[in-house]
């Protein structure tokens, strides 16, 4: 949930060897399904492409996307696991493999691949594993999904220059694309729609400040 969980350590001392053993096995079943596995490729539409991204809470991804020049929609959804039609609770538990991901909608003319993947890694923590900011959880782990050859190897190389400029590990997975899962109706366009929620007014609109300062040549005018 989008929220800093209180944690009750003496239940957590007594529970932490079940879970463990449980956050192996659902690991174990994530990685399986994704070895070995061709990308799927996402035909263009009207001189569109998408791309897909995981990065923390879906929430704060979209709007920070939705701020860029050239990306025309984002959308909430989930993505990476291994079963079929998630839902946000189900999600939550870690237990379907899917990590909450946004579908970008983009002009490829206006705004390139790469620039999307420098906006991936400049509106987060890149060296946090399994969440972002106060989430935690497999659900809210790094993804960037290729659809092809080309794109895994922009990817590739912008982690590899990265981990180099900051002498740190990044944390992201880079992933074949299999399948988008569109989210539930109310977590669209959901920072827009709840600007006086707790979350969106401590956690998402500080990151996506942060970005749009760091980068004012990419953003949208009115954003």
């Amino acid at each position: 949930m989008k929220r800093i969980p209180y944690i009750v350590i003496t239940i957590s001392l007594l529970l932490s060897s079940c879970q463990g053993n449980s956050q192996s096995v659902e690991n174990s079943k994530r990685n399986t399904s994704n070895q070995n596995v061709a990308p799927v490729q996402v035909a263009a539409i009207d001189g569109l492409e998408k791309a897909y991204f995981a990065s923390g809470c879906f929430w704060c991804v979209e709007a920070i996307y939705e701020s860029v020049i050239g990306v025309k929609e984002s959308i909430s959804g989930y993505s990476g696991g291994y079963t079929k039609n998630p839902t946000y609770e189900a999600s939550n538990t870690g237990r379907t493999g899917h990590a909450e991901a946004v579908e970008i909608i983009y002009d490829p003319q206006i705004v390139s691949f790469g620039t999307l993947i420098d906006v991936y890694f400049d509106s987060q923590n890149p060296t946090q594993i399994n969440g972002q900011g106060p989430d935690h959880g497999s659900q809210y782990r790094s993804i960037i999904f290729y659809q092809n050859e080309d794109q895994k190897k922009i990817i590739e190389e912008k982690k590899k220059v990265l981990g180099k400029k900051i002498n740190r590990k990044i944390a992201a997975e880079i992933l074949p694309f299999q399948k988008f899962w569109i989210g539930e109706a109310y977590h669209q366009d959901y920072e827009k729609r709840n600007p006086n929620n707790g979350y969106i007014r401590n956690v998402s609109i500080p990151r996506l400040k942060r970005f749009q300062a760091k980068h004012p040549e990419l953003i949208k005018k009115g954003h």
